[in-house]
């Protein structure tokens, strides 16, 4: 049999185990597992040495497009994405304008379905003024969810009180998507804090009690109206605990961040450049976030890339810009997190391509199986690298990670049967699509 592409030689993660094999691919899709000797192909990808992981999923990142594009673009994002091994984003509606209607739904799917080196996915935001018309956005063309702000947000993209969050809920059928914390207790508390204290004061204000009473309000109302719920960022062992009891209507987000790094040294090392949103807390959160994680209550993992230019994140607490980079760094953090033994290669898996797949209905993508999208993500678990500043593509330009050292690295990216990333290059011209959903 003739073939587009071969993927020869590699470990194949399946989603039923790990197996050595070699992957035919037609037409942008996978055609068939265990290609006999004699079959031929247009090309031929050497995956020895190397693990064949699904093509990964980034499900949380802010491209800041339209906005700054000296800050981020869905150019330089995507191509940073592709570089850390990421094959799919889905990109947040907090941009200036934000994506809260159909005018700005097109202008964006053309845009990205130009300019985006990754497959793409939208979230729509939900406002004061959109909700009645969200059960329609939520079914357009590369839509991956309606995105509710709780906390976090200005202008209309902030929805604090339980009647608007209700009325956001009735209209539609889709999981939406919620950063959770609650403003109320946000806005109540920021009057304890001095303009200019330490940085660390951040995850003081933005306490336990903020995140957990945010998840809390809006799982019952879930619950109540029947609406399932993704809640995003989940922080705190108290919300982690709750929402272990919540399987049937809530499904739960961890950052890399908060598997990764922990207060008060983050903030004692990087100042300004741990302050992100909801904030890095200390050692018996990030203790209870690995214990989720293998328990299985976290479904998807993202990195909340959220860049800002260092002269934004400059000023005294709290003026400083609130976000993080991370979309290509969130691969190889986690590939030594699988070397350190805190998690399988196939929990990761499942984290960053199967749990999303799952979570927002994403079609064709998130397993390696037949009839699948020929996404793959190809990682040297042996290879020894270092995070550093200079390696990244956002034009931002800096990570929180600089100088940390990893092992285990994405090689090779093969994005619908074509090989769109090797050895640290991006290759040839954007392909991205907007990605499809139930």
């Amino acid at each position: 049999m003739h073939y587009d592409l071969i993927v020869t030689g590699g470990r194949c993660m399946l989603p039923w185990g790990e197996h050595e094999m070699a992957i035919g691919v037609r037409g942008g899709r996978i055609a068939s597992l265990g290609v006999d000797s004699g079959d031929t192909a247009e090309t031929t990808l050497d995956a020895r040495g190397l693990h064949v992981l699904p093509g990964l999923i980034d499900p949380h990142v802010h491209l800041r497009d339209p906005g700054d594009a000296a800050v981020e673009s869905i150019p330089s994002g995507t191509k940073a994405a592709l570089l850390g091994g990421i094959a799919t984003v889905f990109d947040m509606p907090n941009t200036r304008p934000p994506i809260v209607d159909a005018d700005s739904l097109a202008a964006k799917q053309a845009y990205a379905s130009a300019a985006s080196w990754t497959d793409f996915g939208l979230y729509v935001g939900a406002t004061r003024d959109n909700s009645a018309a969200l059960g329609e956005y939520e079914t357009l063309d590369g839509v991956c969810a309606v995105k509710l702000f709780a906390g976090s947000s200005t202008g209309d993209l902030l929805i604090e009180d339980d009647e608007g969050i209700e009325r956001v809920m009735r209209h539609g059928r889709r999981r939406i998507a919620f950063h959770s914390e609650d403003e109320y207790r946000l806005q109540a508390r920021r009057k304890l804090f001095e303009r200019g204290a330490p940085y660390d004061t951040h995850r003081l204000w933005r306490d336990e009690e903020c995140a957990f009473l945010g998840t809390r309000r809006i799982v019952a109302l879930a619950r109540r109206i029947g609406r399932p719920a993704h809640i995003l960022h989940v922080s705190t062992a108290e919300e982690l605990a709750w929402l272990a009891e919540c399987r049937d209507i809530a499904t739960v987000e961890m950052l890399v961040n908060h598997l990764t790094q922990v207060a008060p040294e983050c903030y004692e090392r990087l100042g300004s450049l741990a302050v992100m949103n909801p904030p890095i807390r200390d050692a018996r959160h990030f203790e209870a976030s690995w214990r989720a994680v293998r328990d299985g209550i976290v479904d998807t993992l993202g990195s909340d890339h959220a860049p800002h230019s260092l002269a934004a994140k400059a000023p005294p607490w709290p003026d400083c810009a609130a976000g993080l980079p991370g979309v290509q760094t969130i691969l190889p953090i986690m590939l030594d997190h699988v070397n350190a033994g805190r998690l399988s290669l196939g929990r990761l898996v499942d984290l960053m391509a199967a749990g999303p797949a799952r979570v927002y209905g994403l079609l064709g993508k998130g397993r390696i199986a037949a009839g699948y999208d020929a996404d793959f993500t190809l990682v040297d678990m042996q290879a020894h690298r270092r995070i550093e500043n200079s390696a990244m593509a956002t034009p931002a330009g800096w990570t929180p990670f600089d100088g940390m050292r990893v092992t285990g690295w994405p090689v090779a990216v093969v994005l619908r049967g074509v090989e769109v990333m090797r050895d640290d290059a991006v290759l040839g011209t954007p392909r991205g699509r907007l990605a499809r959903f139930q």
